[in-house]
């Protein structure tokens, strides 16, 4: 028997699996920067998340930031609106839907639309929520505008309540509520 002849095949055996390991590194290198490339870049993740600052807002003030292209109203509501909106019943809303991605699923209660602050409390007091009127997209005007004291929409006259919830007008869903949430006493974290 010469050396060139391997009758358990270990030979053969060792070169088909070394070629195939080898034919796998490198088509994991070719594909790689084909997959990388899906990523979102690092301006956009940069741009997915905001931190706004709301310790200058003051009981009955609103402040708007530009977040992903869109207007949030974010709004420290006095105790009168906090009344308003949890003294209205769930059968004289329009859309019974929170709409609020922080809580998907839930009712458009008020407690389920407002702002926990950081250590978790709702007492109602922050409202924050995509400023674009669910009709045809216009900017509705607030500081109690409207006939429920919260936003009215002048394109076509949808009015919001204290809570943002359509109470009449041609709007079919309540404002929309980002992700948001505290991340300390005095900082939102949107997105």
């Amino acid at each position: 028997m010469s050396h060139t002849e391997d009758p358990s095949g270990d030979r053969r055996d060792f070169l088909y699996y070394a070629t195939a390991g080898t034919g796998v590194v490198v088509a994991g290198a070719a594909g790689w920067p084909l997959v990388n490339s899906m990523n979102p870049s690092a301006d956009t993740r940069a741009a997915s998340q905001k931190r706004v600052d709301v310790s200058d807002v003051s009981v009955g003030t609103q402040l708007t930031v530009l977040f992903l292209g869109k207007p949030i109203f974010i709004r420290r509501r006095t105790t009168e609106e906090i009344e308003a909106a949890r003294g209205v019943e769930m059968s004289d809303l329009v859309d019974a839907e929170s709409r609020n991605e922080n809580a998907e699923g839930a009712d458009a209660e008020d407690i389920n639309r407002s702002l926990p602050t950081v250590d978790g409390e709702n007492t109602g007091e922050w409202l924050a929520m995509q400023g674009v009127c669910t009709h045809l997209g216009c900017v509705p005007l607030g500081d109690g505008a409207g006939d429920f004291g919260g936003w009215f929409c002048p394109c076509h006259g949808s009015h919001y309540d204290t809570a943002g919830r359509i109470r009449s007008g041609p709007a079919p869903e309540n404002l929309h509520i980002p992700l948001v949430a505290f991340i300390d006493d005095t900082t939102i974290l949107l997105g």
